[in-house]
């Protein structure tokens, strides 16, 4: 894959009801070279392993500038399609949701996932019409550089409770999804689905292919595939089981003074290789 328009053509293909695309989320260069060498067809970043990475908390705080660079390492480490997390775009209103999507397709990537949770306010997710207003807005910007971008929106009504009442979640979530795809999404990422059944019922009513995180506990990448998922996403698992080798190694170093839990390590000629 040469060029940016081929790549954000290929990673759209790869969104299908059934087979689903399987995301391991990294968040820099080297990780994803060592996603690349493991067979994977396209490269997804982690917001939350990005800002962990960078000392900042996940949830809006790391702006848009350390996000845009970290894209753009990401994006020369690999000749792969790339989708970026952008969390809530890094902007205040629609306007400045274009400006970032602008920025990090110019950074290489030709996907993001844009959500509609608030991480401050009254309420827990943003209303329909302002978070439709952001993805026309995502679109807008794509459309102005030429790029085919694959917009993820990802809609937090499960994650964030917002009713008790199981077929009001759903019907709630419907609502968003329609709104957000009449707005310019690609495809929709849901977050906190409580069971298969729902899952299977959420992919047959969307128009659009439905993304669902994996993980510990989650079923996998068969069975959702069997449910008419279409993308599979780890999120910032793999960061948080990164970091927890560095909890357990420096706990047993300073405990015990011992170093078997870095057993497991990725050789340094090996690792170092995978740069050059």
């Amino acid at each position: 894959m040469t060029t940016q328009t081929a790549k954000a053509l290929a990673f759209q293909a790869l969104h299908r009801a059934g087979h689903p695309l399987a995301l391991a989320n990294v968040w820099d260069a080297a990780g994803a070279r060592i996603v690349a060498a493991a067979g994977a067809p396209a490269i997804a970043t982690t917001s939350a392993g990005v800002a962990w990475a960078l000392g900042t908390q996940d949830g809006g705080t790391l702006g848009r500038a350390l996000a845009v660079e970290l894209v753009a390492r990401v994006a020369d480490a690999v000749d792969l399609p790339v989708t970026a997390d952008i969390e809530d775009g890094y902007a205040t209103d629609p306007a400045g949701v274009g400006e970032t999507v602008a920025e990090v397709l110019k950074a290489g990537a030709v996907g993001i996932n844009l959500e509609d949770s608030l991480r401050a306010g009254p309420a827990p997710l943003r209303e329909v019409d302002d978070q439709a207003a952001r993805i026309a807005a995502a679109r807008a910007a794509a459309e102005g550089v030429g790029v085919p971008l694959y917009l993820n929106a990802r809609i937090d009504t499960y994650l964030c409770g917002v009713s008790d009442d199981p077929a009001e979640l759903f019907r709630l979530t419907v609502e968003r999804a329609t709104a957000y795809v009449a707005a310019g999404a690609s495809g929709v990422f849901v977050f906190g689905l409580p069971d298969r059944a729902t899952i299977a019922e959420l992919a047959a009513a969307l128009p659009v292919p439905l993304n669902v995180p994996g993980g510990p506990g989650r079923p996998s990448v068969a069975e959702l595939a069997g449910l008419g998922v279409a993308r599979v996403s780890l999120g910032s698992t793999i960061a948080e089981s990164a970091y927890a080798v560095v909890q357990r190694a420096a706990r047993e170093l300073y405990t015990e003074g011992s170093y078997t839990e870095l057993a497991a390590a990725i050789p340094y000629g090996e690792l170092n290789g995978l740069l050059g």
